[in-house]
């Protein structure tokens, strides 16, 4: 490719050798002493350059190293290292992160040390594969087991717009109802738990308001069942009435009247619904100050701490009998429990295990009836503001009103009124108006 030749650089070097001595070996010599002494000197950078000829380099196998260079035969048939002024010697060629093996292999390329191919899933890569398939899978089975356990709620149209229906308020309402529906429980289980039998219709012993405000702890407040108010399209009459009469849509229409709160959200559930979600946690833990004694709800507990299966736990927020003040000591009773029950099924060591809470979960949803508009992680939200929450029962000015023949209870009404507008109107609660959850002594 060029006119000069190959080992143009050398022949300064040649002729001052050609003057020193004769022959292919001294001129080679020379050649080398050249070399070196301009390379020390920094002289020309060509005198650097690799001095093998065109022959020499084609003569060369491919492929192989500088360390294989140094003893290959050459041209002439010499073999030692490369003459002075070529490059300097180069290591091998390695892959990076690949150690060789004792036969220049490399591990799953059929050489190298055997055994080595299980570190590849140590690398990064295949980690983090492997740890993004296990989150798919868990994502994956955490909204399908939502969405089962969404499904097992059974939705009533409950909520409805009437006319004079109140406007929303600050904050979030629900109406929360225990009722004496025997559903789904045997003849066998009625005896068992006293419930009665052949009881027609369904009354609500329990009717709640819980209030979750925009900030600040939740607020529940217990409606006596025997609360003397109007229902719409009836008259006056005892509140649960309105559960009777018209189940729970008529219920939350007089609810939502009598109290001035919109309702956004219903929740119920009925006795045999209880006893299973009480079970499916593994009781409920309660220390009482005082024995309890009731033959009505087949009710024997002690004085002190200690754990309510479903059965106990039922006969407990139903007992009202060895109460002076009965139905006010019982919604208290019930307050108490249910902050229990919630704490529990909260807790750590069920959430935490999915053989309990599992099981739990689903028969929490498999009991509980909802408005259209209610899921499961709005109950979720609900279950954790149930325990702790602040506690208290509407105002009430005469607990033994008589009227038509029965045996009523009336509200205060301008303390009622005080007490729902401060939470229509996102108002810290007047103290005078909480009563909190007591325990009867003995």
């Amino acid at each position: 490719m060029t006119d000069w030749p190959d080992d143009w650089f050398r022949e300064a070097s040649q002729s001052g050798a050609s003057q020193r001595g004769s022959g292919p070996v001294a001129a080679e010599g020379a050649a080398g002493q050249g070399a070196g002494k301009l390379l020390n000197a920094g002289a020309e950078p060509t005198v650097q350059v690799n001095s093998r000829s065109a022959a020499q380099e084609a003569a060369q196998p491919r492929g192989q190293s500088e360390a294989e260079r140094a003893t290959t035969p050459g041209v002439a048939g010499q073999r030692g290292p490369v003459p002075g002024g070529a490059w300097p010697e180069q290591p091998a060629v390695r892959t990076p992160g690949r150690t060789p093996g004792p036969i220049g292999g490399y591990p799953g390329n059929g050489g190298g040390t055997p055994g080595l191919g299980w570190r590849r899933w140590l690398r990064p890569r295949p980690i983090m594969a492997a740890v993004a398939v296990l989150l798919s899978l868990l994502i994956i089975g955490s909204v399908s087991t939502y969405f089962y356990l969404d499904s097992k709620l059974t939705r009533k149209n409950i909520l409805v717009n009437y006319q004079g229906r109140p406007t929303a308020g600050s904050g979030q309402n629900w109406l929360i109802t225990g009722s004496d529906s025997r559903q789904g429980l045997s003849l066998a289980q009625e005896r068992k738990l006293s419930t009665g039998r052949n009881v027609g219709g369904h009354r609500s012993d329990t009717i709640l308001v819980l209030h979750l405000p925009s900030k600040g702890r939740p607020v529940l407040i217990s409606l006596p069942r025997d609360s003397w108010v109007q229902i719409p399209g009836q008259g006056y009459n005892k509140i649960n009435a309105a559960y009777a009469i018209g189940g729970p849509k008529l219920l939350a229409e007089t609810v939502q009247n009598v109290t001035g709160l919109r309702i956004e959200h219903y929740m119920g559930i009925g006795f045999g619904g209880f006893v299973r979600v009480v079970n499916a946690v593994g009781g409920v833990r309660l220390c009482l100050k005082a024995p309890l004694v009731d033959p009505k709800a087949d009710l024997h507990l002690h004085k002190g701490c200690q754990v309510l299966n479903g059965a106990e736990s039922l006969g407990y927020v139903r007992s009202r009998e060895n109460f002076q003040t009965q139905d006010l000591q019982r919604i208290q009773d019930q307050r108490i429990f249910l902050g229990a029950l919630l704490r529990k099924l909260t807790s750590a060591g069920v959430l935490a295990n999915p053989f309990a809470a599992l099981p739990a979960a689903s028969d929490v949803a498999g009991s509980l009836t909802v408005d259209k508009s209610t899921h499961l992680f709005q109950l979720l939200k609900v279950a954790l503001a149930l325990r702790h929450p602040i506690t208290t029962t509407v105002p009430i000015s005469n607990p033994n009103y008589f009227v038509n023949g029965q045996d009523a209870l009336l509200w205060n009404h301008s303390a009622a009124v005080k007490l729902f507008g401060e939470l229509n109107n996102g108002q810290p609660i007047s103290k005078n108006l909480i009563t909190g959850s007591k325990q009867q002594a003995s």
